[in-house]
């Protein structure tokens, strides 16, 4: 395969990095590198901030009503719809992700920005009642500026949408910076966003490693906001990074989401549950189902189940359509997963099904894994793996399952499988995380928010409230007296 060459996106033109310097990105089904991008550094980022600002503050771009912004957005959206197929094969050959999962996501994607489209124009103040004579006051939603949008390998363009559509929708520009693993369908993304009409200079992207383009975007003086979707560590250094700028952040994390099993679940399809929340994407998913904890009444049968079906899950190339589980993306993250099978033994969990790399002759392939674990506080069900290794355990009743599902540093997402109405309520309202799942698992919306509790991160993307995070909310006085201003030091 010959190597393909990409540039970055910035100001509207197509570039290299000033040094010259690039890096390549490796095809996770071959371990062959197949692309080569530019190697940005503070130099690069620092022109991409700028151009982004000095589109901010362009007549061009703040002379756009909401509606008009909403109608770019459209068109974005319809663009994505005609090149479906081109994004999805780019993104499964950048990260190794399935065919059908990539096409399933990138097929959604326009609803992001349809949606977020029609939010444009719906960003409304509010008159305030004021305890005050002759006084008036209303608020105002304003863009907040120049935003750093920080985006990892797992869903590049998922991930994008719903942080560029709401970003733009509210009137601000943006300079994304996507993982060094895989850039490719950013890059790609930038071409439709000129294509659908966006100023010069409103979107960047820029390409390169976290520690030198990612570290000087995110403490960029004239950054505003960053949004950073990623593990907990690199998260710390954005923290650090954003004291420089004060910019907000909205910080969308790791878990180890509970999927809770419950003795009158339909148990065929809790299992399905169970796999498409662990096994789905290889387990590299921020909200991949990785503990199950299942009622001991059941936990014999549901176990047999899970077992079975995970074991004629069908290991394939990603770009096959009949593939059910592809590659890890990176061969760090194949370390990772291999690391965490040899701590679980050393703690005594049982290993039931998988534990090695399937006789695939290239690639960084993983067999579907199942451990039942002794306790809660055992280290696989502690740690995020991210990749597709199930550790099972037992609970005897209701509140023993909230206690281990609560006991955790993370809160992204759970599962609930249950026929009583009334437990689903209890459990949705008492379980310590932000998005809670019943008799359903990795359902998404344009319109239901994303985000957790606890080391999960903070703020919300998607839905209403993911436009109104990339605003400030001005308040407006008017002082309606005909009479002089009064005494300057009494407050009025």
């Amino acid at each position: 395969m010959s190597l393909q060459k990409f540039q970055m996106y910035i100001n509207g033109e197509w570039t290299d990095s000033f040094s010259g310097q690039t890096f390549k990105s490796l095809d996770p089904s071959t371990t062959q590198a197949w692309a080569e991008f530019p190697d940005a550094d503070e130099s690069d980022v620092t022109r991409a901030v700028e151009s982004a600002l000095k589109a901010f503050e362009s007549q061009e771009w703040r002379s756009l009503t909401a509606t008009a912004r909403g109608k770019l957005l459209r068109k974005l959206g319809d663009l994505i719809a005609e090149n479906i197929e081109t994004l999805a094969q780019l993104e499964s050959t950048d990260n190794g992700k399935l065919i059908r999962e990539t096409r399933s996501q990138v097929g959604y994607l326009p609803e992001f920005f349809y949606y977020t489209a029609g939010l444009a124009d719906k960003l409304e103040g509010e008159t305030l009642p004021l305890d005050k004579q002759d006084m008036m006051a209303y608020t105002i939603h304003e863009p907040v500026g120049v935003v750093a949008a920080i985006i990892p390998w797992n869903s590049p363009l998922y991930l994008t949408a719903i942080k560029l559509a709401p970003a733009l929708a509210a009137g601000n520009t943006i300079v994304i910076k996507p993982s060094e693993h895989a850039s490719a369908t950013l890059l790609e993304l930038a071409q439709l966003t000129e294509e659908a009409g966006f100023p010069k200079g409103v979107v960047n992207i820029i390409t390169g490693y976290g520690a030198k383009a990612g570290a000087a975007l995110t403490s960029h003086p004239l950054v505003k906001k960053i949004a950073f979707t990623g593990g907990t560590e690199t998260a710390r250094h954005v923290v650090r990074n954003s004291a420089e700028n004060f910019a907000r952040l909205s910080l969308e994390l790791g878990g180890k989401s509970p999927q809770i099993i419950f003795g009158d679940a339909d148990i065929d399809s809790a299992v399905n549950g169970a796999v498409a929340g662990i096994f789905a994407a290889s387990g590299q998913s921020c909200v991949a189902g990785s503990r199950l904890l299942v009622h001991e009444s059941i936990y014999d049968t549901f176990l047999s189940k899970l077992l079975n079906r995970a074991e004629r899950i069908k290991i394939g190339h990603p770009r096959d359509d009949s593939s059910e589980m592809g590659p890890m993306a990176t061969a760090q993250q194949l370390s990772v997963v291999e690391s965490f099978v040899e701590k679980a033994k050393a703690e005594g969990a049982r290993l039931r099904l998988g534990g090695n790399k399937p006789d695939i002759a290239e690639g960084w392939y993983f067999e579907p894994t199942v451990f039942e674990c002794n306790s809660n506080a055992d280290y696989l069900m502690q740690e995020e793996v991210f990749g597709p290794i199930a550790a099972v355990i037992p609970f005897k009743d209701e509140s023993e399952a909230l206690a281990i599902a609560n006991d955790s540093q993370f809160g992204l997402a759970a599962g609930i499988w249950t026929r009583d109405l009334a437990r689903a309520h209890r459990m949705a309202k008492n379980v310590q995380s932000g998005i809670i799942w019943v008799n359903t698992y990795r359902a998404v919306s344009a319109m239901a928010s994303i985000g957790g509790f606890k080391n999960s991160g903070y703020g919300r993307e998607s839905g209403i409230d993911s436009v109104l995070a990339f605003t400030e909310k001005k308040t407006v006085w008017l002082n309606l007296s005909s009479e002089p201003m009064a005494d300057p030091f009494v407050m009025r």
